[in-house]
């Protein structure tokens, strides 16, 4: 299955159940660092994510992952807040951000 297909499918399965929780998926990925490949999930909600919500998010998440097995290789799971100096990804993100000050990069190619 191809990352994207992977990342599909995941984000299927698990945003309906992030945000009965009380979240926003902003940011989904799947990395390979020098250690490892990484599943990472990035939450949002207007009061700020605090540790207990990562790890609340990520107790009810591993337990879908386990449930629907589909990635075949051993990864680390990760839930965390997008942080301050993320990139706008979703048209959620780029509304919540209107009317607020923000850093554009451009490159040339």
């Amino acid at each position: 299955m191809s990352s994207r297909n992977l990342l599909s499918t995941i984000r299927k399965h698990c945003e309906p159940i992030i945000e009965q929780l009380g979240y926003e998926l902003v940011d989904l990925e799947f990395i390979k660092e020098s250690d490892g490949k990484y599943l990472r999930f990035y939450i949002w909600k207007p009061e700020g994510i605090t540790i207990d919500d990562c790890q609340n998010v990520s107790e009810v998440i591993g337990d879908k992952l386990d449930e629907i097995d589909i990635i075949q290789e051993s990864y680390y799971l990760e839930v965390s807040s997008p942080g301050l100096d993320r990139p706008l990804k979703t048209d959620k993100d780029l509304k919540r951000n209107l009317g607020k000050d923000i850093e554009v990069s451009l490159y040339k190619s």
